[in-house]
């Protein structure tokens, strides 16, 4: 947790170095503080989260799911043992089974890859306004470049949102069968 909080704490205080030395008026600064860098240091946080909690329920299912099996096909001639066995094989069974089904349910793989993508689609519109470069070549200063930029991501925010809520959130549906062919009865 440390290691994540010094590199946002790290890049918080390079892009704010960044920020004092282009040729900005002093309310265009503070949107970028407020409201970029803001949303980049925001989705970074849930980003890590989402891909830690993600990591850590498919690594139960997944290391679980291989040892139950394991367990079934012991054959112990020791009643204690094999009751206790049986016992720890049917708990690995239902965790195997509340692991995957809160990863189901809260979508933390499809989280972490939406805020990833996100903050880097973010993390280049700011470096191309910083270079005046990409969609902002064309600028002689960064000033003249800003109005496009703050635009660039308001409508990057707007869609972050959208896809989140239609997307991420929503539960996954099913495709399904065509009515009209035919099933292998």
């Amino acid at each position: 947790m440390a290691q994540k909080d010094s590199y946002s704490e790290s890049l918080k205080k390079d892009f704010i170095t960044l920020f004092e030395i282009l040729e900005l008026n002093d309310r265009q600064k503070h949107y970028l503080k407020s409201r970029w860098l803001d949303q980049i240091l925001w989705m970074e946080g849930r980003a890590n989260h989402a891909r830690q909690r993600y990591y850590q329920l498919r690594l139960a299912t997944i290391i679980g799911g291989v040892i139950v099996p394991i367990l079934i096909s012991l054959n112990i001639n020791n009643k204690a043992v094999d009751s206790y066995l049986k016992g720890f094989t049917i708990a690995l069974s239902g965790m195997v089974a509340i692991s995957s089904s809160i990863e189901e349910f809260f979508h933390y793989g499809e989280r972490w890859r939406h805020y990833r993508r996100t903050t880097e689609i973010l993390k280049v519109q700011g470096w191309e306004l910083f270079e005046l470069s990409g969609s902002y070549a064309g600028y002689k200063t960064h000033e003249e470049a800003f109005s496009n930029f703050a635009g660039n991501v308001e409508t990057i925010i707007q869609s972050d949102v959208e896809v989140y809520v239609t997307n991420v959130t929503q539960e996954s549906k099913k495709p399904e069968q065509d009515k009209t062919s035919k099933v292998p009865q």
